[in-house]
C-alpha cells in the first residue's frame, strides 16, 4: 500500500513538473507580427496557477460567446479572500486587456508582468492584489485579421474591435448590452477594486511621445478623490515614468488637427469602462500608447505604466482607501449632484509636447489638402492643456424614485450595479414630482445598437399618483446614489432615457377616428370654455395651425381627458 501510495505521489509529481515547464515564456511576443491567440493567452494563466499558488484563475461570468470571462489573481498570501483583502486594507488594482482586442497591448504586457512577478524578477507590494482580465471582448479577440487596425504599427494581424454582437464593449457600460458587460459589473460590485487600468491604443495625432494616459477627469470625479487624483496620484505616476525612461503626457484629444496649440481633456461619460468606475468612487486610467509606434515598444511603455500604478498603490495604500471613504461620504452628504460637464477654457495648465511639425500638402488621391507630419522637424514646447471641466447640468438629488413595475430591463441594470430596491407591500399613494419629456433628439443613425436621445427637456408636475403592490422603490440613502441618479434623471447624457429603455411612453396607444371624433369634440368645447380658450389662443399664435383642421382636432383630444396619462410621461417618479 505505501509502494502503492508512493508511486502515486511520484506520477503527480511528474506530472505537475512536466506540466509547468510548457508554460510559455510570453517574452518575445511583442515582436511578434500576430496577436498572442487568445485560448494560447488563456492556456498560460492556467498554467501558471498551476504552478504558482499565489496566481488563482476565476471565472467573473459568462460572455456573448461560449466562453467565460476570465479573472486573473495574484495576492501575496495566495488565497483568493475579497472581505480579509478589504479588511486588511489592501489595494485591489484591477487591470483589464482587450476590450479593443485589435489593441493588443495590455494583453501581451500583463502576460509579461505576471510572469516577471512569479520569477521574482518584479515585486508586487504585499498590500496590494492584482486581478487582471486577460481578455475582455473574446468574440473580437476571436476574430484575427489582417487589416482590423489601419492606422497602428504591428502587429500585422490583430483581433477586432467589435464583441460577439458587434458592439463595442467600451461604450456598453450604463446599457449593458453584452454579457461579458454584465458579468463585469458583476466583478465590480464583487471585488470593488481600488484602482482600475484599461489598457488600449490611441488614434489622432502624431508626436513623440509612446504612452499617454487618459486619467478619469478630476472635476467630473470631484471630492476628496478628485482633488488626490489631480495633486498627488496623476504627478507621482508622472515624475515616476520619467525615470523609467517615459515622458508621460496626457491623452492627446486632438483629431484632424496638429496638437501643437493645446487640447481639451477628454470628459469621459458612465458608458465607458473608466467613466463608469469613476461613478463607483474608482481611481481609473486608461493607458493609450501611441499608434504609431512599434509594437514592441508600446508593450515596454504599458508594462512600465502598470508597474508604475502598482508601485504607488504599495506607497499610499492608506491615503487611497481614506480617500475613497471620504468620497463615498461626500456623495452620501451631497444633496445636489453634477449631471453634465463642459471643458473649461479658462483653466488651462502648461505641459510639455514633444511633437513633430504638421503642414499641408496635396493629396495624392484627390488633390485636395491633407495634412502630414514631417518627423525630421520634431520640437519640444510649452503647450496649454485645459484639463478642468465646469457642470452644465445638476439636479436636486429626491429622497427616493418609485418605478412602476413592468420595466424590467432598468430594474434588473439597477440590481446589477449593487442598487438596492424596496417593492411595496401594498397599494399605495404618495405626493410625488413627476416628469413629462418636453423635447429631445434623436439621432439618425444607430449607435451602438440604438439610437441616442440628446438635448433632453422635461417639465416637472407634482402629482398624487396611485402605486400598485409590487412596484419599485428606490431610496438614494445609499452607496450606489451616483450611479442612481446618472441612470434615472432623463436629462443626464448617459440616462438609461437616452439610451431608449423608456422609447415605450414617447408613442401613443390610443387614438380615435376623427369623423366620430369630430361631433365629440365640438360638444367638449361647447361645454368646457378654458378647453376652447387654449385652442383660440394657438390658433391667433400659430397660422399655419389655425388653418389646420386636423391639428385642431389632435389639440383638443391632446387637452381632454381622453388622452392617455402615459403618454410622454416618464415613468421614474421622484419623492422628494
Amino acid at each position: 500500500m505505501f509502494i502503492r501510495l508512493y508511486l502515486l505521489c511520484f506520477a503527480l509529481i511528474v506530472s505537475y513538473t512536466s506540466f509547468a515547464e510548457k508554460i510559455v515564456n510570453p517574452h518575445g511576443l511583442e515582436k511578434k507580427d500576430k496577436n498572442p491567440d487568445y485560448y494560447d493567452v488563456v492556456d498560460f494563466y492556467n498554467r501558471m496557477a498551476a504552478s504558482h499558488s499565489n496566481i488563482s484563475v476565476y471565472t467573473a461570468g459568462p460572455t456573448d460567446t461560449d466562453d467565460s470571462l476570465l479573472v486573473v489573481y495574484y495576492s501575496s498570501g495566495g488565497k483568493v479572500d475579497i472581505p480579509a483583502w478589504k479588511k486588511s486594507g489592501k489595494i485591489i488594482v484591477l487591470i483589464n486587456n482587450g476590450i479593443h482586442p485589435g489593441e493588443p497591448d495590455g494583453i501581451v504586457a500583463s502576460m509579461q508582468l505576471l510572469w516577471d512577478i512569479a520569477e521574482k524578477k518584479v515585486t508586487v507590494p504585499e498590500n496590494v492584489v492584482l486581478a487582471i482580465i486577460p481578455v475582455f471582448n473574446i468574440g473580437g479577440a476571436t476574430k484575427q485579421r489582417a487589416f482590423s487596425r489601419a492606422n497602428q504599427n504591428g502587429p500585422d494581424i490583430t483581433g477586432f474591435r467589435g464583441n460577439a454582437q458587434n458592439l463595442d464593449l467600451n461604450r456598453d457600460f450604463m446599457k449593458m448590452d453584452a454579457l461579458e458587460t454584465s458579468s463585469l459589473v458583476k466583478l465590480f460590485q464583487t471585488l470593488q477594486p481600488d484602482i482600475l487600468v484599461d489598457n488600449h491604443v490611441s488614434n489622432g495625432a502624431d508626436y513623440q511621445h509612446i504612452m499617454t494616459l487618459l486619467s478619469t477627469q478630476h472635476s467630473k470625479l470631484g471630492g476628496p478623490m478628485g482633488k488626490y487624483l489631480n495633486s498627488i496620484f496623476e504627478p507621482a505616476l508622472y515624475k515616476d515614468m520619467k525615470k523609467r525612461g517615459y515622458d508621460l503626457v496626457p491623452y492627446v484629444n486632438v483629431w484632424g488637427d496638429t496638437p501643437d496649440k493645446g487640447w481639451h481633456t477628454f470628459v469621459e461619460i458612465p458608458r465607458f469602462l473608466s467613466g463608469y468606475a469613476a461613478i463607483q468612487h474608482i481611481y481609473a486610467f486608461v493607458a493609450e500608447t501611441h499608434m504609431l509606434k512599434p509594437f514592441q515598444h508600446r508593450v515596454k511603455s504599458t508594462y512600465a505604466l502598470m508597474q508604475s500604478i502598482i508601485g504607488f498603490a504599495g506607497t499610499n495604500a492608506e491615503a487611497i482607501n481614506n480617500t475613497r471613504k471620504e468620497q463615498a461620504k461626500w456623495i452620501a452628504g451631497s444633496n445636489r449632484l453634477d449631471l453634465d460637464w463642459a471643458v473649461d477654457t479658462t483653466k488651462p495648465v502648461m505641459i510639455e509636447l514633444k511633437g513633430y511639425e504638421g503642414a499641408m500638402k496635396p493629396s495624392d488621391i484627390s488633390g485636395q489638402p491633407r495634412l502630414y507630419y514631417d518627423r525630421s522637424k520634431p520640437f519640444v514646447k510649452q503647450v496649454p492643456f485645459y484639463n478642468s471641466c465646469t457642470a452644465t447640468q445638476s439636479v436636486q438629488v429626491p429622497v427616493a424614485y418609485v418605478i412602476p413595475q413592468g420595466w424590467n430591463k432598468v430594474i434588473s441594470r439597477l440590481k446589477a450595479n449593487g442598487v438596492e430596491i424596496q417593492k411595496l407591500k401594498a397599494d399605495t399613494t404618495m405626493q410625488l414630482t413627476v416628469y413629462y419629456i418636453a423635447d429631445y433628439h434623436t439621432g439618425t443613425h444607430p449607435y451602438e445598437g440604438h439610437y441616442l436621445h440628446d438635448k433632453v427637456k422635461v417639465r416637472a408636475e407634482k402629482k398624487t399618483m396611485v402605486l400598485k403592490k409590487g412596484d419599485y422603490y428606490i431610496s438614494t440613502s445609499q452607496p450606489a446614489k451616483r450611479y442612481i441618479v446618472e441612470v434615472l434623471e432623463p436629462t443626464a447624457p448617459d440616462a438609461f432615457f437616452a439610451w431608449g429603455f423608456f422609447d415605450a411612453v414617447l408613442q401613443q396607444k390610443e387614438y380615435y377616428s376623427a369623423y366620430v371624433f369630430e361631433d365629440l369634440a365640438a360638444e367638449m368645447l361647447s361645454k368646457d370654455a378654458d378647453l376652447k380658450a387654449k385652442l383660440d389662443e394657438q390658433k391667433n399664435k400659430d397660422a399655419d395651425f389655425a388653418m389646420d383642421g386636423r391639428a385642431q382636432l389632435h389639440f383638443v383630444h391632446q387637452h381632454s381627458g381622453y388622452h392617455e396619462p402615459e403618454h410622454m410621461r416618464y415613468p421614474v417618479y421622484r419623492l422628494e
